[in-house]
């Protein structure tokens, strides 16, 4: 049979590349390979359907037998449903000054999820529990939001790691004054290719609650999930879900791109051809006098410093985003299809400019 026509037409070149955002790679061939596959027929709606069925099994083969997982359309909206099934309606959550849930989500959590964000200046995006510290009080002070729940970035917004070790210590203060601990991790699968161990190294096994599980950054089309690690402390995140207008009726083609993603190493390739590149680029960077890189690369992303004027001439040609532009911090981001000729073309660039 042929092919169904279309009158669909491309109106990009999909030979160029930038470094702005993850966000801006199409999907991977093997996601949309997945999708078709799940493609015909009829499926029951809202997650009742064998693909969603079958993602529960591969959670589980990731973050341990008592994992759930709740497909989503988004990121933001991964954490807005997490959050709010952690915390009660006058409850607070402790995040870095840095996080996403504060910076990029539109005041979501706040308005849409009804919670308080109590932020902590950090120097590296990472919290410790002597930050947390500094919202953690005032539990039984009608006159202050609860702080609830410690909600941490892995890899961070600025392209830094905790180790498990240090999520631990997290987890642990954090329930010994009652909170819940939260991992925001869009770039979950960037983090756990750079430290070299499992997902649940730094999850379930040292004592995170509840988990945002990054999907669009790595490769798939749309589509996150809440993972569910520590059943006694949600509660009614389905119908939390419907709520926040997350559930999606045709589910099985957000699970099958999951599915696609963590049933074998997709989501480790592609997240450790994002980080190499990452590296590339920063070795690349690094020799070039007047620019600065800001943090340690840690995963897929580097921040640098360089003269105002500079930037703007070589977003012309590449496109990347101003951190902060007033100091002139720039960010540089990397995919799963970056290739080493856009790392060594934008190197080139960047010395042209520079020397101008």
């Amino acid at each position: 049979m042929n092919p169904p026509k279309t009158d669909a037409r491309r109106h990009h070149d999909p030979e160029v590349r930038g470094f702005a955002s993850d966000n801006y790679a199409g999907a991977h061939p093997e996601v949309l390979a997945a999708l078709a596959l799940a493609n015909g027929g009829h499926q029951v709606a809202y997650g009742e359907d064998d693909y969603t069925e079958n993602l529960q099994r591969i959670i589980r083969s990731h973050f341990g037998a008592t994992a759930e997982a709740f497909p989503v359309f988004n990121g933001t909206g991964a954490n807005v449903v997490a959050l709010q099934a952690v915390t009660d309606r006058w409850g607070a959550v402790i995040c870095a000054e840095s996080a996403h849930i504060h910076v990029d989500e539109c005041g979501a959590p706040e308005r849409v999820g009804g919670l308080k964000l109590l932020t902590v200046p950090t120097p590296d995006g990472k919290l410790t529990p002597e930050l947390i510290d500094r919202q953690a009080y005032g539990w039984d002070d009608e006159h202050r939001a609860m702080p609830q729940v410690v909600s941490i970035t892995q890899s961070t917004e600025l392209g830094t790691l905790y180790t498990p070790g240090e999520i631990r210590a997290i987890c642990e203060h954090a329930h010994a004054h009652g909170m819940k601990v939260h991992l925001d991790g869009s770039r979950i699968a960037n983090a756990a290719a750079s430290l070299n161990v499992p997902m649940r190294t730094f999850t379930d096994a040292v004592g995170v609650d509840i988990l945002s599980l990054g999907g669009t950054k790595n490769g798939a089309l749309f589509g996150e999930a809440v993972v569910v690690l520590n059943q006694d402390a949600v509660s009614h995140l389905k119908h939390l879900r419907k709520l926040s207008m997350q559930l999606a009726s045709k589910m099985r083609f957000v699970s099958v791109q999951l599915e696609a993603l963590l049933a074998k190493d997709l989501w480790l390739r592609n997240a450790r051809h994002a980080n190499e590149m990452a590296q590339r680029l920063a070795e690349g960077v690094r020799a070039v006098h007047g620019v600065e890189i800001l943090y340690p690369v840690q995963a897929n992303g580097v921040f640098a410093k360089l003269p105002h004027d500079v930037s703007e001439r070589l977003q012309k040609r590449f496109r990347f985003y101003f951190w902060d532009e007033a100091a002139g911090v720039v960010r540089w981001m990397c995919s799963f299809d970056t290739t080493e000729e856009d790392v060594d073309a934008f190197v080139a660039a960047l010395k042209e400019e520079m020397a101008r």
